[in-house]
Formats: structure tokens, C-alpha cells, sequence
């Protein structure tokens, strides 16, 4: 059944993706300071105008790949935005000095925060490298290596260098965003410039992902010991079906252009089944947010609610599965967040999706852009999904 709708799943895709680049572009360019407004109401309208440094620089990124990947959208006005959006990342949050990068400033780029982490960074260099690659401008693609020398020296040093204090009760964890997101800018890094050779790094991170997946395999934590160990406590059973949804396709890209078919069966049945099998509300549908391993009520707040990104990510992954196994269950899956998402999240009205649900699928915020949620998981994953969708009716017809 769900593949009789390949097409239908196509064409909507495409049409939202449209109405989601109209939504950003006509809303979020700030044509006084540079960068882009990211507090935007479900109408466009801006609300706040700091600046979030994750959302600039994913933002940068989105149009950059759009302009290389996607025909419709080699527009040099959509270009020019990009390089605009570079501009004001390099003059304004990271340090000259250290590279570390503010989390938020204000309009005109003056810091107000900085994350004691390096994701900032990952999404900087994400953007330099995209951008560069668009441009062929050689400055964005030497921000982009020299990010990288940073990032590897934070990560194989534990995070020294990046203002963590070591209070008498510290202990090294591994978190599960790591690895992902040194998988993450590797592959972009590569997209970039397919000589650069990570190899040691990208096998550190596939290894490191794996202390994530627990007790034979039928569930992914977020934090383990850096040993591989379960934690204990709640951060410890600590769950994210979407996050571990996310990962899983990461490692599945990974698995498939390397050939390494016992990978492969990891990242689909592992990072994308289960957490599926576990993180879907039965009752109301959609994907909770997080999870108890051992089914204590978890202690955030807002752990039944539905996320916008965890469904986006999800989408990618199962799309994924069916397109490199043929298997007609993951495209179930994939007919099944998709039609849950399209009744919930989408706004075809105003453009863009609502972010944030709760637990019974009824709209609980319903700005389109604010401190976490910017032009990212959504045209990523539209972007990502019309392609493969396309791919899979030209070899179908």
C-alpha cells in the first residue's frame, strides 16, 4: 500500500519544501545587521531579535546546499543571502583567539552567551564549508578545516578548552551527541573536499556510538561511562527515540557508502527500530520526546510532547532503510510519521511547521522559529526525502 504512494509522498514533499524556503526568505533576512531573524511568529512576524548561533549557522547552511544540490533553488539571490549570513558569523561570534563561538547575541552580533560545548562550532563549520563550496571562495573553506583542528583537539582532549570546571563530582561521561556530530561534520568536511581524510576520527566516533546501544541491543542511552557502561540514575536510563532515530541514519549513510553491511543492520535495527518501537505514543501517536529506560516517569518536563525535528529525523531515517533495503516495512513506517506529521505539524496556510505539540497532537507553542527550532530539520528533511523519493520513482518507472 504505502508504496502505491511514492509519488503523492513526492509531490507534497516538493510543494512543502517550497512553501518552507518562501516562509524563511521572505521572513527572516535581516537586511540592516546581516544574519537572520530566527524568533518568527506561525506568520512570519519577528518576536525577538536576538540572534540563536545554531540557527545562523544552520540557516547558512540550508541555502548554501540548497543553491549546490537542489536545480530550483541555484538562485544567486538565495546565494548571496548565504554568503551575507557567513559574513556576519565570521565578524561577529567566534572568538579570533580561541575559536570558541557565542550561543546567542544580540542583533547586531554582540555576544550574550556562550555554550561550554562545541556544537556552535560544529554548525559554524557546517555553514564555512558549505558556503565555500558554493563559492569556491577559499577563506570559507580554511574557516572550515581550521574549525575542524578545534573540534578534534576539544574531543580527543575531553573537553579541555572549552571552560568545563571539574567540580569534585565530575566523572567522564560519553554522550551520544558526540559522536553524531563528529560523523555529522566529517561527512560535510567531505562533501566539501573529498581529499580530506578523517579516517582515524570517523572510526573513533562510529566506536564511540556504539557504548550507546544497552542491554543486547534493544535500547539506546543518551550517556553512558566513557568505558560503555550504564550511568545509573535518571540521566542515565535516559532516552530519545528521535535522537537515536537521527543517529541511526547518520551511521546507515556511513554504513552504505562504505560497504559495511554489519553496521548497516545496527543503524536500522538498532538506532531506528527500536527506539520507533518504543518512542511511538500508541495511543495518541507521534514520537515522544524522552524516555526512562526502566519506565520511571522521566524527570523533564515536557517529555511527552512532540517534537518537530524528532518526526523530521525519523522521516529521513525510514525513507533511508526502504531505499537501501527494499524493505516495505521501514516505508510503513515512514507512511506512518508522515501521515501523523502532515495532520499535526504542517502548516500549509502560513508555511513552515508548528514545533511543538502536545502529548495529545494539539499545538502547544506555535511560533515557527525560536531559541531551538530555525531553518534546518525541516527543509533538511524535505530536501533530503524529495531527493531519495525522486530516486526511487525514476528506477521505479
Amino acid at each position: 500500500m504505502s508504496e502505491s504512494r511514492l509519488q503523492e509522498f513526492y509531490d507534497r514533499i516538493r510543494a512543502d519544501l517550497d512553501r518552507t524556503v518562501k516562509f524563511w526568505r521572505q521572513h527572516s533576512r535581516d537586511p540592516e545587521c546581516g544574519g537572520f531573524f530566527n524568533c518568527l511568529s506561525k506568520d512570519g512576524k519577528v518576536y525577538d531579535e536576538i540572534k540563536h548561533v545554531w540557527l545562523q549557522a544552520r540557516q547558512v547552511w540550508m541555502y548554501a546546499r540548497l543553491y549546490n544540490d537542489v536545480e530550483r533553488f541555484r538562485d544567486e539571490d538565495l546565494l548571496q543571502e548565504a554568503v551575507r549570513g557567513a559574513e556576519f558569523l565570521m565578524q561577529n561570534v567566534r572568538d579570533p583567539n580561541t575559536y570558541k563561538c557565542s550561543l546567542v547575541v544580540t542583533r547586531d552580533g554582540k555576544a550574550i552567551k556562550i555554550q561550554r560545548s562545541l556544537f556552535s562550532e560544529c554548525f559554524y563549520l557546517m555553514a564555512m564549508s558549505e558556503v565555500g563550496r558554493a563559492t569556491g571562495v577559499e577563506k570559507y573553506k580554511k574557516e572550515a578545516i581550521t574549525m575542524m583542528e578545534k573540534i578534534t583537539g576539544w574531543i580527543q582532549s575531553h573537553g579541555e578548552g572549552l571552560g568545563i570546571e571539574k567540580l569534585p563530582g565530575h566523572r567522564p561521561i560519553s554522550s551520544l551527541a558526540i559522536p553524531m556530530m563528529t560523523l555529522c561534520v566529517i561527512e560535510q568536511l567531505k562533501t566539501m573536499d573529498p581529499s580530506l581524510n578523517y579516517d582515524d576520527l570517523t572510526d573513533w566516533a562510529i566506536k564511540d556510538a556504539m557504548k550507546h546501544v544497552q542491554r543486547e541491543g534493544t535500547v539506546i542511552l543518551e550517556t553512558t561511562t566513557n568505558d560503555g557502561k550504564e550511568m545509573g540514575g535518571s540521566a542515565g536510563r535516559l532516552m530519545l527515540p528521535g535522537h537515536s532515530i537521527e543517529a541511526g541514519w547518520f551511521l546507515l549513510r556511513h554504513a552504505t557508502r562504505s560497504g559495511d553491511q554489519a553496521l548497516k543492520q545496527t543503524a536500522i535495527q538498532s538506532f531506528m527500530e527500536r527506539p520507533f518501537e518504543y518512542g511511538w505514543d500508541k495511543q495518541h501517536g507521534g514520537l515522544y520526546y524522552f524516555l526512562d529506560v526502566d519506565g520511571w516517569s522521566p524527570v523533564q518536563l515536557e517529555w511527552d510532547m512532540k517534537l518537530w525535528w524528532a518526526h523530521n529525523e525519523a522521516l529521513i531515517a525510514f525513507l533511508m532503510a526502504y531505499k537501501e533495503t527494499k524493505d516495505k516495512r521501514h516505508l510503513d513506517r515512514f507512511a506512518q510519521i508522515f501521515d501523523y506529521s502532515y495532520s499535526h505539524f504542517v502548516d500549509e496556510e502560513n508555511g513552515e511547521w508548528f514545533g511543538y505539540l502536545r502529548k495529545d497532537g494539539s499545538v502547544s507553542m506555535d511560533f515557527k522559529g525560536g531559541p531551538w527550532k530555525g531553518c534546518f530539520h525541516v527543509p533538511r528533511y524535505l530536501m533530503m526525502c524529495e531527493q531519495m523519493l525522486k530516486e526511487l520513482l525514476d528506477k521505479k518507472n
